[in-house]
C-alpha cells in the first residue's frame, strides 16, 4: 500500500501517495484518480526512487477548480511545481504515460530547472497525433467508432460505477496488443479511478491548442521517450518525433506492444528503466 499525504501549497492541499526510497520522482497523468493501491505504472520505479504519486485538481481529495481554466495543462504543471517547493527539493525526475507523458514535456519546457530527468511514455508533443490514420482517435481507423461510444458512455452523468468499470476495461483493451491478456495485465488490488471533469476539459480545452514541438529543442533534460510498436493512441512516430527534437534523449521500441509496454513487455521494459536510472 502507498502512503497518503495532503500537501499544503499556496495553490490549494493536495492528495499525494508515497512509497519506496531514494531520490525524488513525481508521476502523475492528467486524468486519473488515484489512491492507496497504487498505479501499475508507478509501481516499477519505486525499485528505484522516492515516488511521488499525485491526484491533480479535481482528482481525489485534491482541491476542486474554481474556474475551469485551472484545469489547464499549464497550470497544472504550476500545481506540479508548488508540490515540488513545498517538499523541498530543488529538482525531482517526472515520470508520465500517455496524457501524462504529454504533461511531462509541458512541465520540461516550462521548468526545465525543476528536472534532472524525464521519462515519456506512450506519449506525443502535439495535438496531431490524432491526425494520424494510425491512431485511434482518426475517422479512418477501424476502431474509432468503437472507442467513440465507449467514450459517450464512460462520461454519462449519474453512471453506476460498475458499468463506467467496463465501459473503462473496454477502452483499454483496444489499446493492447494482446487484448486477450487484460486479466493478467491488469488483475490484482490495484483500483485506479477517472476525473471525468478532467477528461471533458482535456478532450475540449486542452487538445485543441496542444502543440509543444516547437519548444522541445531548447529542453536539455535527460529524457528516456519508450513506446510500443503497434500503439493506436500515440503511435510510434509521436515518440520518434519526440526524441528527435529533444537532443538529451533517447528511445525505447517494444515490438510486440500497444499503448502498454510497461504491462505488455513488463521485463524488457523494467531493464530498460533501471539502466537508464542507473546511469
Amino acid at each position: 500500500m502507498w502512503e497518503r499525504a495532503m500537501i499544503p501549497t499556496d495553490r490549494g492541499t493536495f492528495e499525494v501517495f508515497v512509497r519506496g526510497e531514494g531520490e525524488p520522482l513525481c508521476i502523475t497523468h492528467l486524468y486519473s484518480e488515484f489512491n492507496e493501491t497504487g498505479d501499475r505504472f508507478a509501481n516499477l520505479f519505486v525499485l528505484h526512487r522516492k515516488v511521488f504519486l499525485v491526484n491533480l485538481r479535481e482528482a481525489g481529495q485534491s482541491p476542486k477548480a474554481s474556474n475551469p481554466a485551472e484545469l489547464d495543462m499549464d497550470e497544472t504543471v504550476e500545481d506540479l511545481e508548488a508540490i515540488r517547493q513545498f517538499l523541498g527539493f530543488e529538482k525531482w525526475e517526472f515520470a508520465g504515460h500517455s496524457t501524462g507523458g504529454m504533461l511531462g514535456l509541458m512541465y520540461a519546457v516550462r521548468h526545465p530547472k525543476s528536472l534532472s530527468a524525464l521519462i515519456v511514455v506512450g506519449a506525443a508533443a502535439s495535438k496531431d497525433y490524432a491526425g494520424q490514420p494510425d491512431c485511434i482517435y482518426h475517422p479512418d481507423h477501424p476502431l474509432f467508432s468503437r472507442m467513440q461510444e465507449l467514450r459517450h458512455l464512460q462520461l454519462q452523468p449519474d453512471i453506476a460505477a460498475e458499468k463506467k468499470q467496463t465501459y473503462s476495461q473496454d477502452i483499454t483493451k483496444l489499446s493492447l496488443f494482446k487484448s486477450e491478456n487484460y486479466a493478467q495485465y491488469f488483475g490484482g488490488a490495484i483500483r485506479k479511478g477517472v476525473a471525468t471533469s478532467r477528461l471533458e476539459h482535456f478532450s475540449k480545452s486542452d487538445f485543441p491548442r496542444f502543440d509543444l514541438t516547437r519548444e522541445l529543442a531548447n529542453v536539455r533534460i535527460r529524457t528516456l521517450v519508450m513506446c510500443g510498436r503497434h500503439d493506436v493512441q500515440c503511435p510510434i512516430r509521436c515518440s520518434e518525433e519526440i526524441c528527435k527534437q529533444m537532443p538529451n534523449s533517447e528511445i525505447a521500441v517494444f515490438e510486440e506492444s500497444n499503448h502498454y509496454p510497461f504491462l505488455e513487455e513488463s521485463d524488457q521494459f523494467a531493464e530498460y528503466l533501471a539502466n537508464f536510472l542507473k546511469s
